[in-house]
């Protein structure tokens, strides 16, 4: 594992393995729940649907994080 996803690994360990929109938003830095949505829509960010709400693993974000951070 690279020293840049371990960092990212650590910075959110305080978020549960599986995310909502609006827990990934804010480990996002606070992101708008539309450009979350947007990430989503647009498979930046891996994600499945769950009912009415998208759920985010952990993993997925921190992926979508070292690949494009």
């Amino acid at each position: 594992m690279t020293k840049k996803k371990n960092l990212h690994i650590k910075m959110l360990r305080d978020y549960p393995d599986v995310l909502n929109v609006y827990q990934m938003c804010e480990a996002l830095g606070g992101i708008s729940t539309k450009t979350g949505y947007k990430l989503i829509k647009e498979k930046k960010i891996d994600s499945i649907k769950v009912g009415r709400e998208y759920k985010i693993a952990k993993i997925n974000l921190i992926d979508f994080i070292t690949n494009n951070g």
